[in-house]
Order: structure tokens, then C-alpha cells, then sequence
């Protein structure tokens, strides 16, 4: 798959529209649930998606009175697990836990992809979303975003920011705020996230962003300083921290964000349930309390609304790769 603009309009339109198959007239037959059903998510067992993951099985599991189990297959951003779901039969018992990365940025990044995520899967709702923060270290000179952009601009390419690698979130959310302000800056990736978060404490490299709960324990140590949240709105967690405008810097939102989908080919009726039944377990008090430790905000959607957050976040990427900001493989 390429990302040459026609082609990418007809991938996000082709997800509004969906010709039935001989699967979907099988999936109609057939009553949901029948059997236990599998949520597939991309991430390690213990993580922060994973633990939300796990908490609407469990009220899924509830509601449905069938098992609700949750399969991580981590690894490739999300390409492992996609390749899995795009096999099995479109009745509503496998669904998938998509992101950012699966189904927006990986379209751009790879000249060829083994799947199309328009063409192999059905958009149910947004799960949940993150807000990302900027950190540098605790005894890091610059101190402030009007220290980090003034630096930039006197020397670019010279300040330095960690990232886990080329076109993750952590990257991604630098270059957008690096290039509304029109600087350019060193990316340093890192395959290990314990490994980034030490370069950042110590000084080996300038600043970061990443959820607060990635790192809260060590800013209470004071070996990470919070410069700002890249939001509308300061954390309620974390009232001190100031957004990233009032800070000083381009009024911007970085918000990584998950959502849940299913093969393609459903009968309208199933996902219309399947749509109905996530949105009341991500309601439910369990749910919205586990997302909120884990760092992140419950933000249910139509399956339109994801279809435009998947568009918004390809148009506001597509610029960095046109740019060389990030590399396309």
C-alpha cells in the first residue's frame, strides 16, 4: 500500500462502505455469542492498554455470558495481530484493539503492508486515548518550553529528544510541536523504554514525551521535570503542570489513542450490537476507574467518529513524511 493521496482517500472512504460476502451471510446465520469470544490486542501482557483491554473483557464477558478472552499478540506496531485478525470469519467473536499506529501511521510509514486496515476491518468505537506530557531531566538546563525552543532555534538539529523508535507516538508528538514552530530537532531512539527514560534523567538527551504515568515515579524522585501537557486543558491528576500553550509553545494536542474494530464483512445488525454492548462496558464504573490509573480517558466514538480521527491523524502526520521529519520504509 502507498500513501499517494487518492489512493488514501479511497482506503478511509472504502471503510464506509462494505460489499456483503459469503462470510457475512454465514455471520447473520449464526447467533452472537456462540462461543467464547477473543479480543486481540497488540501490546505485552501488564501494560496500560492491556490492563483496559482485560477490564472491558470483563464486563463483556458479564453481558454476554460467554468468555471474553484477551490474546496479545505484541510486536511490528500492531502488524503480528493484524495479520491474525484478518483471518478469522467476521461473526463478532474476534474483535481487535487498534491504534494510532495501526491505523494511521503504519499505512504511511511502509510502502507495502500486509494488510489494508480500510479493506480487512470494520471501525466499532474509540476506546480510550493518552495525553501526552513533555519531560526533560531534573537537572537539565533547559527548563522550560521557551528554554527548549530558544535553544533549538539557535543551534538546530543540536537539541535532542528520546523516543522508542521511528514513527512511534514518542516521536510523532515532538515533530508535530517541532514543526508548528518551525525548528528541527535530533531524534534519538531508543528500543527500551527503562533504557530512554535514563538518557532523559541524566542529561544524555535533551526531552521526551510520554504519558505521566509512564514516568511518575520518577518525577516524585525528581529525576524527570514535567514541562508541559499537550492538551486544551491541564490534568486534573496534575492541576501544577501547565498545557503546552500556556507554557509557551504551539497550541497543540498529543493524544495516542486506541479504538476497537472487527473483520470486515459483518452484517450491519451484528455490529450495530457489538457497537451498543462495548459502549455500555466502557460506560461501566470498573472500566472507566482501571483506564483512569492506567493513565488514560475513556472516549467512546461512532464507528464515524473513528473513521475522522483516523483521517484527522493521517493529514497531520502525512506532512512528516513529506518533510523527512520521519523515514518511510
Amino acid at each position: 500500500m502507498t500513501s499517494s493521496g487518492p489512493q488514501r482517500r479511497t482506503v478511509l472512504a472504502a471503510l464506509a462502505t462494505v460489499l456483503p460476502s459469503a462470510s457475512a451471510w454465514a455471520a447473520a446465520a449464526a447467533p452472537f455469542p456462540s462461543r467464547a469470544v477473543r479480543l486481540v490486542v497488540p501490546y505485552s501482557v501488564g501494560i496500560g492498554p492491556d490492563v483496559v483491554a482485560r477490564s472491558l473483557a470483563e464486563r463483556l464477558s458479564q453481558r454476554w455470558d460467554q468468555p471474553v478472552l484477551v490474546d496479545n499478540k505484541p510486536g511490528a506496531s500492531g502488524i503480528v495481530a493484524f495479520g491474525d485478525v484478518r483471518r478469522t470469519a467476521p461473526d463478532g467473536h474476534t474483535l481487535y484493539l487498534g491504534d494510532t499506529a495501526t491505523l494511521a501511521v503504519n499505512p504511511l510509514l511502509h510502502a507495502s503492508l500486509p494488510y489494508d486496515p480500510a479493506r480487512d476491518l470494520t471501525p466499532l468505537t474509540l476506546l480510550f486515548r493518552a495525553t501526552f506530557l513533555l519531560f526533560t531531566g531534573g537537572t537539565n538546563k533547559l527548563r522550560s518550553i521557551p528554554d527548549l525552543l530558544a535553544a533549538a532555534r539557535q543551534a538546530p538539529d543540536r537539541v535532542t529528544y528520546a523516543s522508542l523508535g521511528n514513527g512511534h507516538a514518542s516521536q510523532l508528538a515532538v515533530e508535530v510541536m517541532a514543526r508548528a514552530a518551525g525548528l528541527r530537532m535530533l531524534h534519538v531512539p531508543f528500543k527500551d523504554a527503562g533504557a530512554l527514560f535514563t538518557a532523559v534523567a541524566s542529561g544524555e538527551v535533551d526531552f521526551t514525551a510520554f504519558g505521566i504515568n509512564s514516568v511518575a515515579g520518577l518525577v516524585a524522585a525528581g529525576k524527570l521535570r514535567p514541562l508541559a501537557v499537550a492538551a486544551r486543558q491541564r490534568l486534573a491528576s496534575h492541576p501544577e503542570i501547565p498545557t503546552l500553550a500556556e507554557a509557551g509553545g504551539p497550541a497543540l494536542e498529543m493524544h495516542p489513542w486506541a479504538a476497537l474494530l472487527m473483520p470486515v464483512g459483518a452484517p450491519a445488525a451484528l455490529q450495530a450490537r457489538l457497537q451498543q454492548d462495548l459502549l455500555a462496558a466502557m460506560a461501566t464504573p470498573e472500566v472507566r476507574g482501571r483506564a483512569e490509573l492506567a493513565g488514560f480517558e475513556i472516549t467512546p466514538s461512532t464507528p464515524q467518529g473513528l473513521r475522522d480521527r483516523i483521517e484527522v491523524d493521517i493529514a497531520l502526520y502525512r506532512p512528516l513524511l513529506d518533510e523527512g521529519r520521519i523515514t518511510r520504509f
